[in-house]
């Protein structure tokens, strides 16, 4: 699936009676932590501007719609050209009604009440559009590409012919004028077979018949040739598998061998592809291996190791043996590592002191025991570099290539990953990574995450840190919101967006929600008995609106620190309340009796936000952070601030902007009205409160 970060939020078009629902779907899709972009739709004309004016990722349409029907819908969107994925939203599902809902052009089903599959079909769906995209992306560079490599064919001196089952397909005039021919119309059609000499033929045959199987071709293959005049000359062959117009084919190189000495021919080819330090294969002529095993894997024909392999402490190691010796020392590292390999592994030197094995052909447990074999290997060697002898230790990374990693760039990033892991570690270590053990790696994770979060409410973990909310109308009474972290024991901070999902999916917000309210209200009560008295902004999540109690426990927390309930603020997100709507309600108004304020956190976010208002009284309504980012070059969101404000100001609410990055930002969002700002611009949460709001 695309990131969901804010390059790539879900573009999503819904067609749906009412807003209510709608915007139920968007939160559903929100709280799994897809940032998304929602449009509606109620009439046949608004889907026609809304597909003219935008690019849609994926869309929603009710079954049962009525204002803009489904087919009807669908046709338009089939109309508008665009490549858009349909899913059908269905309280109910039965055979009939699934097949109806496929032909009439959706691509998927999905039931209203069951967040979960609706949730994986817009997953897939959206996966499939990127997929089928970035494929029709993928063939206009090839189509580009053939362009260029058909030019630069053409004006090579290099005699090169395309060759598809045994026929001339293809030809440059190099080529042509090597056997005589006036042009390509000739030779078009004329088997291969026909340019070799006779006494070559049965030979050739078979060649061929083991490139067509798939088998490697040789470096050079040496034969006589014929030309059109059945004159003979000796030449020789150079095969690469190839494309041409989408077929798959053989890029034949002909050379005239007179014009070439094999030994040097031979010479310069290893020269090539050999390091010259080390004598191993070089960087390309390895990674062109590494992609016809990632190639095969993909095809689902073989599985693969690959390993990263670096010296532990090399800098230390050249100081100890002094500069001149580097090379030395690379020579005699890669010499061990050769001879600690058997067929079909190879080894390459991957870059400055890096490299690389690959074993063809091996499963996870082959490669994770060569890892090892390598490792105790070098552990045991005693390496003589002059006068000074010295012990050699690997760190070594790897992947296991199979078809859920058959991705170059992700074999290479996973690899060097385990590698600085291995690394990271002490060194003289191996770490293999194991697609088929990520699952289980995941489930430890979790358990590690869930034990921590115990431990920290348990023991007081978390910390609270402050940051200032400053008011752009002349109050200076001290506002700062409080903001969770927790301590990872060994000076860091971890930021609550790395624990707060775990935390949610293992049923543990509300306790996370008791623990900090209790803190920020003995805080409060902290700064009344200084003489400072301070409101705080607290967040509190939709569990704490299912397990009933966290209204009654502020209550019981105000009373025994005797804090005046004015001074807390609680929020929740629009997303939350759009789905909680009535224990929203229930939850304002209890803490409403403690005179506490309620704020709404990422307003305007929804497709109608302001329609939540006539449901809900809030306080204070704290504006989507997406309002300000680039808030001095978008006119757009400019506007959209001064209307919210306006709207607000009338109903009697104020208006917090978050996220606040720069000095122009500020005039704006005093000009359009908003009440309060902040952000790290202003000043970054900390530990303590000592802001000078004066």
């Amino acid at each position: 699936m695309p990131d969901s970060n804010a390059e790539s939020a879900l573009r999503l078009l819904i067609v749906d009676d009412r807003v209510e629902d709608a915007e139920a779907v968007v939160s559903g899709l929100r709280n799994a932590g897809i940032a998304v972009r929602p449009l509606r739709a109620t009439s046949s004309e608004e889907l026609g501007r809304l597909l003219t004016g935008q690019v849609i990722d994926v869309a929603i349409a009710a079954h049962a719609a009525v204002t803009l029907p489904f087919a009807q819908a669908l046709q338009c969107i089939a109309d508008s050209g665009q490549d858009i994925p349909v899913i059908a939203l269905v309280d109910a599902l039965d055979e009939t009604a699934f097949i109806d809902v496929m032909l009439d052009g959706a691509r998927t089903v999905a039931l209203r009440h069951a967040p979960q599959q609706l949730l994986a079909a817009v997953r897939d769906a959206w996966a499939d559009r990127q997929a089928r995209r970035n494929l029709r992306r993928l063939e206009a560079r090839v189509r580009e590409s053939e362009r260029r490599s058909d030019a630069l064919i053409d004006s090579s001196r290099d005699p090169i012919a395309y060759i598809h089952e045994g026929m001339h397909i293809r030809a440059n005039a190099a080529y042509l004028e090597m056997f005589g021919y006036g042009d390509f119309q000739q030779i078009e059609g004329v088997s291969l077979l026909d340019m070799v000499a006779p006494q070559h033929v049965d030979a050739f045959k078979t060649l061929l018949k083991s490139l067509s199987r798939g088998e490697p071709p040789p470096l050079r293959h040496e034969i006589e040739a014929r030309d059109a005049d059945g004159n003979a000359f000796p030449a020789a062959m150079e095969f690469t598998a190839a494309q041409y117009e989408g077929e798959p084919c053989l890029q034949v190189v002909f050379r005239r061998r007179e014009l070439i000495d094999p030994e040097l021919a031979h010479e310069l080819e290893a020269l090539r592809q050999r390091d010259h330090v080390t004598g191993l294969l070089n960087r390309p002529a390895f990674l062109r291996e590494l992609e016809d095993a990632v190639d095969d894997a993909a095809r689902g024909q073989s599985r693969h190791g690959f390993l990263m392999i670096e010296p532990d402490r090399h800098q230390q190691l050249l100081a100890d043996i002094g500069l001149d010796h580097a090379d030395d020392l690379l020579a005699a590292a890669a010499a061990r590592l050769e001879s600690l390999l058997d067929a079909p592994a190879i080894a390459a030197r991957y870059g400055g002191t890096t490299f690389a094995v690959l074993l063809r052909d091996g499963d996870y447990h082959a490669t994770a025991a060569l890892a090892e074999r390598l490792r105790a290997g070098f552990a045991d060697h005693v390496f003589d570099m002059g006068a000074r002898s010295t012990v050699v230790t690997l760190s070594i990374g790897g992947i296991q290539i199979g078809e859920t990693s058959a991705n170059v760039g992700q074999v290479l990033a996973r690899a060097t990953q385990a590698l600085e892991s291995a690394s990271g570690a002490g060194g003289d270590q191996c770490e293999v990574f194991d697609p088929g053990a990520a699952d289980r790696l995941e489930q430890e994770r979790l358990q590690i995450w869930i034990a921590r979060l115990r431990a920290a409410l348990d023991h007081d973990g978390f910390v609270l840190h402050y940051q200032p909310v400053i008011n752009l109308q002349g109050d200076t009474a001290p506002v700062y919101e409080c903001l969770l972290r927790l301590d990872g024991g060994d000076g860091e901070l971890v930021a609550p967006g790395t624990f707060l999902q775990i935390a949610e999916d293992h049923g543990m917000l509300a306790q996370i929600d008791r623990y900090v309210v209790s803190r920020a209200i003995a805080a409060i009560a902290r700064r009344l008995h200084e003489g400072r008295p301070t409101t705080l902004l607290v967040k509190v999540s939709q569990a704490s609106l299912e397990a009933a109690g966290l209204a009654a426990f502020i209550g019981e927390q105000l009373a025994h620190h005797q804090v005046p309930g004015k001074y807390l603020v609680l929020q929740l997100p629009e997303s939350k309340v759009f789905t909680h709507l009535k224990a929203t309600q229930a939850f304002a108004a209890h803490v409403a009796r403690f005179d506490c304020a309620f704020a709404l956190e990422q307003f305007g976010a929804g497709l109608d936000s302001f329609q939540l208002l006539t449901h809900l009284q809030p306080n204070l309504l704290k504006l989507d952070r997406s309002f300000t980012q680039g808030l001095p070059s978008n006119a757009e969101n400019q506007a959209r601030l001064t209307e919210i404000a306006a709207r607000a100001r009338d109903i009697g609410i104020r208006t917090i902007a978050e996220f606040v990055q720069d000095a122009a930002s500020m005039s704006i969002l005093f000009a359009a009205g908003i009440d309060y700002v902040q952000g790290n611009f202003l000043a970054p949460a900390g530990p303590g409160m000592h802001y000078d709001f004066e």
